[in-house]
């Protein structure tokens, strides 16, 4: 991986404005995507302690090359691979703070991250990946054709202190989502 792949952006400048709604959406992006289909599914990949990158383990105050806690879905609606969900936090979390991750299987993360009260998300950042990046090389195993690059988001979330990142990298299917019901205003009564 080459130094570029550790710089993400706090802007998502040069995404196309249909993707920028979903890449700055503060809320579950599960609760968003169920907005907008017929059926949801969380596909696990994989889960277990795995070595992580670099600028990871750095967000997380990890030593380099230290095994961490990693967990990759894939996030489908109506039968479509929308997301890649790529999750990771300290090994010495595992039976602290995040031990509840572990046992999520075929559950969103969201579930757990947007109930619990005291989960802190900090800001969104955001990069393109291109082919040679390894997010992208995970993301890209369930689709047909593969695009020039995906648009991915990450952010830390701390429950008693403890960091956990989140990135998901967004796949062309999710701008074929239907859009959510519009709220009808009510006529106000003179």
């Amino acid at each position: 991986m080459n130094t570029s792949d550790h710089f993400w952006n706090g802007a998502s400048l040069g995404c196309e404005p249909a993707l920028r709604p979903w890449l700055h959406n503060h809320g579950s992006l599960t609760q968003r995507i169920r907005q907008r289909c017929d059926q949801f599914a969380v596909h696990p990949v994989r889960s277990g302690l795995a070595r992580i990158a670099f600028d990871e383990a750095a967000l997380l105050g990890i030593a380099p090359h230290q095994l961490a806690y990693s967990r990759e879905v894939f996030l489908y609606a109506d039968g479509q691979p929308v997301v890649f969900a790529h999750s990771t936090f300290a090994q010495t979390d595992l039976r602290k703070a995040w031990s509840s991750v572990t046992g999520l299987g075929n559950r969103s993360l969201g579930s757990l991250l947007f109930t619990h009260p005291l989960v802190i998300r900090q800001p969104l950042h955001f990069k393109a990946l291109r082919p040679h990046h390894p997010l992208y090389r995970s993301a890209v195993t369930r689709i047909g054709e593969r695009p020039p690059m995906l648009w991915a988001r990450r952010s830390l979330f701390h429950l008693h202190g403890a960091p956990l990142l989140v990135t998901e990298v967004f796949l062309p299917q999710i701008l074929q989502l239907k859009q959510p019901p519009s709220f009808r205003r009510r006529p106000e009564s003179s």
